[in-house]
Order: structure tokens, then sequence, then C-alpha cells
């Protein structure tokens, strides 16, 4: 065989196994393709967009997802609808930077006092807290459920601190909650001014309460951030460009 025949065959061979393996990799491609889009249908929290869906476990895309309902009590509340939460939407209040449009009121939530509106999107997070974090949380460490969550409010008129200029708290639109301690069906108290400090359960449960908040809501204040919250959690779902847990 001449030596341009014998490259001519090489270089058809080259060729073909080429586009045999481009063959092999656009149907690798294909079946994860297919694979991955099977296992979201059946795994919905990972699935950047399947509607959000409470009774689903929270999932890659959760935190995002509630994110997103910030600025929409419609279908914020749709979501409650869809998972067969109690609710009272109850109509705007307010004026000027304490305008409340959104005003929400879960029912199941075991508040004390009664649960207060706050927006959708913090009843929300109330809700996948207390399911998913706090009430696993007092099973493990106390073998008890929680009764009832003890807060000091969610609507207050004010900018940051009391200030008398400045920034607006989220409180002032009841876009926040405060937590200040969790009773267990057995009546015992945990607080966050009494039992923060420690290695206890009391502790634990606290902590495990706060790391839990984080990956829920926009923001989460605790006796760590400063001598203010002593006494208490602070959660709010302000729209920030990123979370702050402390």
């Amino acid at each position: 065989m001449a030596d341009a025949d014998r490259t001519w065959t090489i270089s058809k061979r080259i060729g073909r196994f080429a586009g045999d393996r481009r063959v092999i990799v656009l149907l690798v491609v294909g079946a994860a393709f297919l694979f991955g889009r099977a296992w979201l249908a059946e795994n919905p929290q990972h699935d950047p967009w399947a509607p959000l869906d409470l009774r689903d476990p929270p999932g890659w895309t959760t935190e995002n997802k509630l994110v997103a309902l910030r600025d929409d009590p419609d279908a914020c509340r749709a979501v409650l609808e869809r998972s067969d939460v109690t609710f009272t939407a109850l109509e705007p209040a307010g004026e000027g930077p304490c305008r409340r449009e959104d005003r929400t009121v879960l029912g199941d939530l075991p508040l004390s006092p009664a649960p207060p509106p706050t927006t959708c999107p913090v009843g929300i997070a109330m809700e996948l807290w207390m399911r998913d974090v706090v009430q696993p949380a007092a099973q493990e460490r106390y073998g008890s459920a929680v009764a009832e969550v003890e807060h000091f409010g969610s609507f207050s008129c004010r900018r940051l601190y009391g200030r008398g200029s400045g920034p607006w708290s989220e409180h002032a639109t009841g876009n926040a909650i405060d937590i200040a301690a969790f009773v267990l069906d057995d009546g015992t108290r945990i607080s966050v001014l009494g039992d923060w400090e420690g290695e206890d359960n009391g502790a634990a449960f606290l902590r495990e309460a706060r790391d839990g908040a984080c990956g829920l809501f926009g923001t989460v204040l605790s006796p760590e951030y400063n001598e203010a919250h002593r006494d208490h959690f602070h959660f709010d779902m302000a729209g920030r460009s990123f979370g702050v847990c402390r």
C-alpha cells in the first residue's frame, strides 16, 4: 500500500473514531438529562422549576423559592393553599414606612400570645422552622414536643433599635418576629435569656433552633450578635443579596 493510501486510511479511521466518541458523549449526556429530570420529579424539593409545596421536605432550592415570595403576597398565599396550611389574610393597615400590605396570620403555629399578623413569607418560614427544626430538636433532646413558643411580637413601627433616624426595622412592616422561649408538653421552659449560655440540653437545643432558622429566614440574630438580642432570636425576611446568621 502506498504511503498516501495508508495515510488516507488512518485519517478515515481517526475521523470515524472521533465521530463515534461524539455519539457516545451525546448518548451519555442525554441519559444523564433524562435521569436528572426523573430524579427531580421524584424529589420536587430540589427542583427549581417545581412549585413550592410545604409538605415536601426542605431541599436545595427551598430557600431561593422563599426569597422569591418576599414581594408577592398573592403567590405566597397560593403556596399556603397548595400546602393545606390554615391562614387568614387581613386587610392592609398603617401608613408611610409602616404600611403593611401583607398581613397574614397562620392558624396552626403554637405561638404565645396568639400568632400575630406577619408577612406571608415570615409565616411560611415559621411553619417550616417549627416542623423541620424545632419539633425534631425538642424530641431528640427532651423526648417531648414543643407546646408553645413565646414571642415578643412582630409589628412595631420604629427604626432599627428605636433610633430617631436611620433605616427602618423590618418590624415596621411586620416582616420580622422575635422569639423568646419554648415551653414543652411536659412544662419544661427553655428561654433564650436563661438558657443560651452553657453546655446543657437547653443551650444545645437553642443553638439547633438558631442554626436551623438560618436556612429559612433572610436574617437570624441571636445573643451572639449583640447585647440587644440577649433575650430573643430575631427572624426576618429582608430582601438581601446574602443572608445574615449570627
